[in-house]
């Protein structure tokens, strides 16, 4: 009689799924699908484009687990995967930068539709203009979807100014909307 192990130590589970046995990829994702589920809801709020993130996030846990050095940071290494898939899902869509350089929520309906034109790769390149640090917090706030406390931390600057380049960048970056598009209000 054979005995399915019911738990896996850190070690184990990076292991195991670096040699794609399916006990411990089921196991990872019972594991960690609950936690960042509730990472993606308390960001996004909508059930199913939080699961169509999290199984992104996971191919890509998968596909890279054999580079994490580190078994004990595995939750912590997961949850960063999971905040890029879902960075790398917004990325793709010009409505959400839209809402985080105007402040608007992501379903807001404005009159001006030049925004809705307004690529990704445009605003990168607007980016440019601003100063480092700003750019910097933008890309990691917008892009990558981290938080101000994380931005902070990672930058070794305070919450609050993250927040105050955060929102230099939506004014600098409203105006050079404007100037781009020659657009008499953006905003």
């Amino acid at each position: 009689m054979i005995f399915r192990k019911k738990t896996y130590t850190n070690k184990e589970l990076v292991d195991g799924c670096s040699k794609n046995e399916r006990r411990a990829q089921e196991y990872l994702y019972k594991q960690y699908f609950p936690k960042a589920m509730g990472l993606m809801m308390y960001h996004l709020r909508d059930k199913e484009k939080s699961v169509e993130i999290i199984n992104q996030g996971f191919l890509k846990v998968f596909k890279k687990i054999d580079t994490i050095k580190d078994p004990a940071a595995l939750e912590a290494w997961i949850n960063t995967i999971m905040l890029r898939a879902r960075a790398d899902y917004f990325r793709k869509d010009a409505k959400y930068l839209q809402a985080v350089i105007l402040g608007e929520p992501e379903d807001s309906r404005t009159e001006n539709t030049t925004m809705n034109d307004l690529y990704f790769k445009d605003v990168i390149k607007l980016l440019d203009k601003l100063p480092p640090a700003t750019a910097e917090v933008f890309r990691l706030y917008a892009v990558e979807g981290y938080k101000h406390d994380e931005i902070a931390q990672e930058l070794g600057i305070s919450s609050g100014t993250s927040k105050w380049h955060l929102s230099a960048a939506r004014q600098k970056l409203k105006e050079l909307i404007k100037e781009h598009y020659d657009i008499r209000d953006v905003g």
